[in-house]
């Protein structure tokens, strides 16, 4: 959809909103799809949690939770670009939500809403980089012996971040080249792994098998508990293109930019993420043998035993650069909520984390802040077997609740919603509705238990960091932010009303 000829510019659009232009705004509309596309990653996610997909609900729930999940991704991601086009800033959900609550309580909506996507932000980046470690370990565990035990996978994930951490504060050119780079990666990645697999195995399983195969090794009795539960996958995989709307301050035509890039982000990762999961499901050899890998990575066993030792190993350096790609994307989107949050001074210490790096002008403390944080939410590893579906499902929740309480508070506003230039029409009450609807389900489903028995080793800590989170933050509401937060007459607030932005060259506000 055309932006008006009369429409305020990037920068006037912001001032409107209430910030001074501070990014360097030199991101094309494909760069800002770009960042999306590869933090959602099918080869990422979809191979990191399909050894979760095998033990719960199996094939059939791998392939058609699959189709399922994608289209109410969809529909919640499309709700998401409506607000966005109105609001194109990178605080993005929080400051969406500050804008469309009722005014008594607008602050209140905004800070729960940012801590929301701080928690989702921070658990995909660590999800992500710790698939990524798991899936190094399988491979120099292949190449040089190299057990993948918790304190290697650890050791690597710690490893990983500090990569992504660096090249995001010193490497801000060459991310931005990666980014583009990636997408491509991801394209012709996902097409060489379908099309080795479907050409080189000598035998494949059968359509009954892939699309109506249920198994379930979580220890639970009802089938249709494990089934739902299994849809973590492809939830969890869809996750993270709200990035193109914490990018939209360095975006170029951002309000429809940033719509577009949310939107083709999801169409394109389902997609994708179908071939690619058909792909492996109908190259499986032996089901107990990818379970019981001794790489611990189920898809990785699959491609040895489907292509051989040479070409399985070269497959999987395909999806290990896919998967570095992705958590270098999401450190670099963490990192811009994490400094448009702390622009409003909602996170502690808010002034060291809205630092910019005078050369770069990017938030680079930020950025170490993400990788910091997601390194803590990984620790669990080391002594509970069920850490990274623990991960994932914090990820999943707190992205999901963030995504949806703009929507929620737009279907509040009804006509009064002012629409920015890309829209839905008359289909946006309908879609928004199957949103909040969706996120509603999902956010009590994947706070239960994932296997049984529960113990310490298997216990899913989700509601516990979500807890942990929620609870901080609402004490800190009524002690103190309630009084201050987006208030613009609060002395607090006087700098970031004025646009100022700490530089880290000099320490002091400007």
């Amino acid at each position: 959809m055309p932006v008006p000829h009369d429409a305020p510019s990037d920068e006037e659009r912001l001032a409107e909103l209430g910030y001074r232009q501070t990014l360097a705004r030199s991101m094309s509309g494909f760069a800002n799809f770009a960042v999306s596309f590869t933090i959602v990653s099918v080869l990422s996610g979809c191979m990191t949690m399909y050894g979760y997909g095998l033990t719960t609900g199996g094939p059939v729930m791998i392939s058609w939770g699959w189709v399922g999940v994608g289209l109410m991704t969809l529909f919640v991601g499309m709700a998401m670009a409506e607000v966005c086009s109105t609001y194109p800033t990178s605080g993005g959900l929080y400051f969406w939500a500050h804008r469309m609550a009722p005014e008594r309580s607008r602050a209140a909506w905004a800070w729960f809403t940012g801590w929301f996507n701080v928690l989702g932000q921070i658990g995909v980046t660590a999800g992500v980089d710790f698939g990524a470690a798991s899936f190094l370990n399988a491979y120099l565990d292949l190449q040089f012996g190299l057990a993948a035990t918790p304190g290697h996978t650890i050791a690597l994930f710690g490893a990983i971040l500090l990569l992504h951490a660096v090249l995001n504060t010193f490497g801000v050119r060459i991310v931005a080249v990666l980014n583009g780079v990636s997408v491509w990666w991801h394209v012709v990645g996902v097409l060489v792994i379908a099309v080795a697999l479907a050409v080189v195995p000598d035998r494949h399983q059968s359509a009954s098998f892939v699309f109506g195969r249920f198994v379930n090794e979580t220890g639970w009795d009802s089938g249709a508990y494990v089934g739902l539960l299994s849809l973590l996958m492809a939830q969890y995989t869809f996750t993270g293109y709200d990035a193109s709307a914490h990018m939209t301050e360095e975006t170029r035509d951002a309000a429809v930019a940033g719509p577009r890039g949310i939107v083709r982000s999801i169409w394109t990762s389902w997609i994708a993420g179908f071939v690619l999961l058909l792909a492996v499901t109908f190259a499986i050899g032996s089901y107990p043998a990818a379970l019981a890998s001794p790489t611990g990575v189920p898809p990785a066993q699959i491609l040895l035993d489907a292509l051989g030792a040479g070409a399985g190993k070269a497959l999987l350096l395909v999806i290990i650069g896919a998967q570095l790609f992705c958590g270098m994307a999401s450190v670099t989107a963490n990192s811009r909520m994490i400094y448009a949050f702390s622009r409003d001074g909602a996170l502690p210490f808010s002034r060291v984390w809205r630092r910019l790096d005078p050369g770069t002008r990017t938030p680079a403390n930020a950025v170490w802040l993400a990788a910091g944080g997601a390194f803590v939410l990984g620790l669990p590893y080391l002594i509970n077997t069920t850490a990274y579906a623990a991960v994932t499902s914090i990820a999943t929740i707190g992205l999901s609740i963030a995504y949806v309480i703009p929507t929620f508070l737009r279907l509040r506003l009804g006509g009064r919603f002012e629409r920015g230039p890309w829209h839905l029409g008359r289909w946006s009450r309908p879609v928004g509705c199957v949103a909040v609807g969706w996120v509603a389900v999902i956010t009590v489903l994947f706070m239960l238990p994932q296997v049984r028995p529960v113990t310490l080793e298997t216990f899913n800590y989700a509601p516990v960091a979500v807890a942990v989170v929620l609870g901080s933050a609402g004490l800190w509401w009524l002690v103190s932010a309630r009084r201050w937060f987006l208030d613009p007459g609060h002395p607090r607030n006087a700098a970031v009303d004025a646009g100022a932005v700490d530089v880290m060259s000099s320490g002091e506000t400007p």
